[in-house]
Formats: structure tokens, sequence, C-alpha cells
């Protein structure tokens, strides 16, 4: 079964300076490559995405282009550094534009365009709040239509304060940080494959029309 992931690196550093973001996720790509995988990785800010909560922002906005192979993949993995106990601001800014599929719901049952789309969540830094900006991150994603499996997220962060992040580090050879790797592959590969071969069901244009009866 052909299965395509998509990492959005929500690093702050434009290519080609040095991301300690990359190198995590290229660790993360070799888990996929071996799970049979086909991965791409886009650096959000080398495009010109637009602030906003609509799926299109206008004249130049590069997220339209982003949201399409978003759409193609079958696995959204977001990999953001720490800033201050908690996730980066370009992720952060990532999160808000997902926020227009919300309106896009199919013709036949509403489902949102991520509906049966696996999502994962990657930290890295040297101060702590990982999972701060874990838990914020893949509530967002499943509000977003994304389907969160288990442990499907790892991180790296050092010591307390200033020092080094995860190249300097050598945080590839954390036996923790790879552990959750391995799971967060693996768990997503798997639900993935699930998705593909049996949808959800879930009629959401009936449910909301139940709903606003129940309100009344």
């Amino acid at each position: 079964m052909a299965l395509k992931a998509l990492f959005l690196n929500c690093t702050l550093k434009k290519s080609p300076e040095t991301s300690n973001t990359e190198a995590f996720i290229k660790n993360a790509e070799k888990i996929f490559t071996e799970l049979g995988v086909t991965s791409e990785i886009l650096r959000v800010v080398d495009h010109n995405v637009h602030f906003g909560v609509t799926s299109d922002e206008g004249e130049d906005d590069a997220w339209p282009s982003i949201l399409e192979k978003v759409k193609k993949a079958d696995m959204l993995i977001l990999a953001t550094p720490i800033w201050r106990g908690d996730r980066g601001s370009v992720a952060k800014m990532v999160a808000e534009r997902f926020d227009g599929i919300m309106s896009e719901g199919n013709d036949e049952n509403g489902q949102y365009p991520t509906y049966n789309k696996v999502a994962g969540v990657m930290i890295d830094g040297n101060e702590d709040g990982a999972k701060k900006a874990i838990s914020s991150m893949l509530f967002d994603l499943s509000e977003h239509g994304f389907s969160i499996p288990v442990n499907a997220f790892s991180y790296y962060v050092g010591e307390a304060g200033p020092g080094p992040s995860y190249i300097e580090a050598e945080g590839d050879k954390h036996e923790f940080t790879n552990n959750m790797l391995l799971l967060m592959a693996h768990n997503m590969v798997h639900l993935a494959k699930t998705l593909k071969e049996k949808p959800y069901p879930t009629q959401v244009n009936k449910l909301a029309e139940r709903a606003e009866k129940m309100s009344k």
C-alpha cells in the first residue's frame, strides 16, 4: 500500500541556513522510508504564507499550494522548535491557517479534506516545554480533522536554559527520543493503512442537522 508523508518544518530559519528541526526530521524520514513511505519535507518560511484563518488569504499567498500537498498526503508531521516553553510562531501560524479547512466539507458527507489523514508532532529545542507544545498541537490537529494515533510525537530538549541544540548535542543518539520516533512512525503508518482500507463513515452534515434539532 503506497503511503506519503508530508513534514512541515516550522523552523524560523530560511533555507539554506542550518536547522536543528530539519536534522530531527531527517532521522524520522529514514524510519518512514524503512516502512515503505515516501516523504516530502517543506520548510514553511521558504514560502510566502500569509497570516489568517482561511485557506486562501489572497494574492501571493503560498498557503493554498501547501494545503494541496497536505490534501495529497496520507500523513502530516508538524515539526517545530521550542520558544519560551511553547511551539514557535510559525507552527502557531500553520494552526491558524488550518482553520480554513473546517468550512471545506465535501458534498457527500461534509467531512473535512483532512478526514482519514493521520498526523503527528515533533519538537526540538534546548529548554523545557515540549509536552505543553505537543498537547496544544495535537489538539489542534484533531479538531482540524486529522486522526491521532497512540504516541504520535517525539521530542528532544536539552538542559534548561541556553545550551546545545539537537545537532550539537547529538540528539540523534538520544535513546528516549529515538524510541518515540519509532513509535510515532510505526503507529502513524498503521493507522494510515487502516483508514485507507476503512475510512470514517461519519456523516458530518447529518450530525450537524441533528445537533441543531437537539438544541431547539
